[in-house]
């Protein structure tokens, strides 16, 4: 797409849909990165796209709730498998996440080994469909993020595991289908990461992040026709080391004033 042929009305679902994103994915990335299982988010994600290839392997209908129920099934026992892991042996939850991920991964290339469009397939799971979003379908996903964000400030929730793997499986189900695995992955490591040294306003400051990364991405994507969920997840890094840099680094925790 380019600028003067562009029509500009197609970009405000897309930015509906990463603001969405953003409502859930930057406090549970903050979270993520505090808990020390930063590659959980890619695990996770990518375990609910071997759902999706799973279910057009089956012949499931691609828009049918049976390709979701696919997806949030995988993700779940993928979550939950992943929540008995760090309980039993958690000095080694990082690396039980990559063999996850490498698992999922290459079984969504064996199931789509014999697809003459698997490659398109692949394509759509990684960078997403955002220009594509419709009204309709932000509706139903605006229900599922609010439901999870009740449950997100619920009192105690950081402390309950199980809780923690569960919200983050389903959200990350939808989020995949919604704007791609890098998308999903960016979104919840790129503002947290880029806050660290934020105290009080933390959260506010990476949400601004991210849905300044969001908004920009679109619009540098529109003028220079460039592929919409790369540029976004460029634009955003961006904007993050801009933010880091100019916020100045976290002072130590041993540091007094002299």
């Amino acid at each position: 797409m380019n600028a003067a042929s562009h029509d500009w009305s197609i970009l405000w679902p897309a930015l509906a849909a990463g603001l969405l994103v953003t409502a859930t994915h930057v406090p549970l990335g903050i979270q993520v990165l505090k808990r020390g299982i930063v590659f959980i988010d890619l695990a996770i994600a990518q375990i609910a796209g071997f759902g999706v290839v799973l279910a057009d392997w089956l012949h499931l209908e691609p828009q049918g709730w049976a390709v979701q129920v696919c997806a949030l099934v995988a993700a779940l026992v993928g979550a939950l498998f992943l929540t008995w892991t760090d309980r039993r042996w958690p000095d080694v939850q990082e690396a039980t996440i990559g063999v996850v991920f490498v698992l999922a991964a290459t079984g969504a290339l064996l199931l789509l080994a014999s697809n003459p469009h698997g490659g398109e397939h692949l394509r759509d799971l990684l960078i997403g469909q955002i220009l594509w979003v419709t009204p309709g379908r932000l509706v139903l996903v605006a229900i599922v993020y609010a439901v999870l964000v009740a449950i997100m400030l619920a009192r105690r929730f950081e402390e309950r595991r199980t809780l923690f793997y569960v919200v983050f499986a389903c959200a990350a189900t939808v989020s995949v289908q919604l704007v791609g695995l890098y998308l999903v992955f960016t979104t919840l490591i790129v503002p947290a990461l880029a806050t660290r040294h934020v105290g009080r306003y933390r959260l506010p400051a990476a949400f601004a992040i991210a849905a300044s990364g969001y908004l920009v991405g679109l619009i540098a994507s529109a003028l220079t026709d460039l592929p919409t969920g790369p540029a976004i997840v460029w634009v955003m890094a961006v904007i993050a080391i801009v933010v880091f840099v100019g916020g100045g680094r976290a002072p130590s925790p041993d540091s007094r004033p002299t």
